[in-house]
């Protein structure tokens, strides 16, 4: 087990203790992240997003190691909550693999 698999599965336990007693969100960050909902959830990847490139061309290598963890992490997040695993992110990755980058995207805008 990866530990994408590890969140991914620590964040479902979270959402599913935080559904039988909301009170938990003041004792776990997951839980406390995944209680202000979406739209939070959304914001809170954009600013590690930002953060991130921040630290790509401002700071050095662990900072922006240490950055693009939290993106991952909020964003780990966000597809839990929208209960989308991290494997649907890979198998669109694969599906695109070999594609014009130019190709790919003139297929999203048909």
């Amino acid at each position: 087990m990866t530990i994408i698999n590890r969140l991914e599965q620590l964040i479902a336990d979270r959402a599913g203790a935080l559904a039988a007693d909301p009170a938990i969100a003041s004792d776990s960050y997951m839980a406390k992240q995944l209680a202000r909902g979406r739209l939070k959830l959304a914001e809170k990847l954009g600013e590690e997003a930002v953060e991130t490139v921040i630290a790509a061309v401002a700071q050095d290598d662990v900072a922006l190691v240490g950055e693009a963890a939290d993106l991952l992490f909020h964003l780990l997040l966000l597809l839990g909550e929208r209960g989308l695993p991290f494997s649907a992110i890979l198998a669109e990755l694969e599906r695109r693999e070999g594609l014009s980058g130019v190709a790919e995207k003139a297929g999203r805008m048909a």
